[in-house]
């Protein structure tokens, strides 16, 4: 644990206790409905949340509730119904492990497995096109969840749905669905090093290993007779969207990327300006215990710098006027350093987790990624920008806010 965190671990209980989740991640409600998330379940969660320490408690609780009735829905014979609550309950159970940091804490693995049964019986009910997979990677394991359209389907394009840095692969399973799978795509949803089980499995994160282990992921959909190879792209958000700016630029497989809220700055503001538990998690992720070394080995390491003026593939980026882990102006210039085809969207008013415009975005990155990987968005020097207003309107030609000029 950081000094910050450790020492500043009060406030964040103060936070909690007088403004619930969004005096966290303001207005992420409507990012956390498009990972799956009922209002009414996570409401239910934070009633019970005064403090951190709650957090595991309330969100297994809330699980057991949904996976309780999930089950009734099932035995009674309304498989869809059950299929729905299985969801909500599994991300609720992801919600629950990922609360518990210590890694030798046995509710860690019992909710795990909670959610790994919840994981099996959706996709029982939705015919097995929610499939486990676990590669092998470096000596270690990587995990990932398939998602599958339905009925036959040969030669479809693919998309990796990248986590961020405080979500698992579970938490793509509504998305998966409903932006992919029902246009008839492939999705892959993943934890890469220092995520979820590939975590608890021993293998952290480092400076280069995330994007070598999205193109393991690549690897896996290549193979697959229902991808089309020369069709694969990648959504991500937070710090996927770094990750798979990294990937873009070290992977010319890599067929498309839209990244969101990526964290595309110095990291000097991520890691000792933002909530301290950003920092805290990161080093957990990566393996570090000590601060000072984890700052000079890695942190410093991480700004991506001209690294991305090596991708060839076109490039979404999206992010909130006001991210408080990317300043706008830094998000900008990694934006210029890009020389693919490429589009760029700021969002008036918005913070990091974009969740007054979650929905939107969502589908509007599905929808991107479809079109990228038809070839549609490829033409050499392409370079379009819009100004997303919060009162409907869109300013096009530049991602600056207004009030800069």
């Amino acid at each position: 644990m950081t000094v910050r965190s450790a020492g500043q671990s009060w406030a964040l209980d103060i936070a909690l206790a007088q403004g619930g989740f969004d005096a966290l991640h303001p207005a992420a409600k409507g990012t956390m409905e498009q990972l799956g998330h009922d209002h009414t379940g996570f409401d239910k969660v934070f009633a019970q949340v005064k403090s951190g320490a709650m957090l595991p408690k309330a969100w297994a609780v809330v699980a057991r509730q949904a996976q309780e009735r999930a089950q009734h829905h099932e035995a009674n014979g309304f498989p869809q119904t059950a299929a729905d609550l299985y969801v909500r309950a599994a991300v609720m159970w992801g919600r629950a492990q990922y609360s518990v940091f210590d890694a030798d804490d046995p509710r860690k693995a019992r909710y795990r497995e909670r959610c790994n049964h919840c994981v099996a019986r959706l996709g029982e009910l939705r015919g097995n096109r929610v499939r486990r997979v676990v590669l092998d990677f470096e000596g270690k394991h990587i995990h990932g969840l398939l998602h599958l359209p339905a009925g036959p389907v040969r030669d479809a394009p693919a998309v990796i749905l990248g986590p961020g840095m405080d979500m698992i692969k579970e938490d793509y399973l509504h998305a998966a669905e409903r932006y992919y799978t029902s246009r008839g795509m492939v999705a892959l949803s993943i934890e890469g090093p220092g995520q979820g089980e590939s975590r608890a499995a021993g293998l952290t994160v480092g400076l280069t290993n995330y994007e070598r282990a999205v193109s393991r992921f690549i690897d896996h959909l290549a193979d697959l007779e229902e991808v089309d190879a020369s069709r694969i792209g990648m959504f991500g958000i937070s710090m996927s969207g770094y990750w798979g700016l990294r990937a873009a630029a070290t992977d010319p497989r890599l067929a498309a990327l839209a990244a969101f809220e990526g964290v595309t700055g110095d990291f000097e503001t991520i890691f000792n300006r933002a909530q301290p538990t950003f920092k805290n998690n990161y080093m957990y992720m990566a393996g570090y215990t000590d601060e000072d070394r984890f700052d000079t080995e890695l942190a410093q390491r991480m700004p991506l710098g001209d690294l991305v003026a090596g991708i060839t593939c076109p490039v979404l980026m999206g992010i909130g006027e006001f991210d408080e882990l990317t300043p706008l102006d830094q998000a900008l210039a990694s934006y210029e350093r890009v020389r693919a085809p490429k589009e760029m969207r700021v969002y008036e008013n918005e913070f990091h987790p974009l969740g007054g415009v979650a929905a939107e975005v969502f589908r509007f990155g599905a929808e991107w990624v479809e079109r990228a990987l038809s070839g549609e968005l490829s033409a050499a020097g392409r370079d379009v920008r819009h100004y997303v207003h919060a009162d409907g309107r869109t300013t096009d030609g530049t991602a600056e806010p207004g009030w800069w000029r």
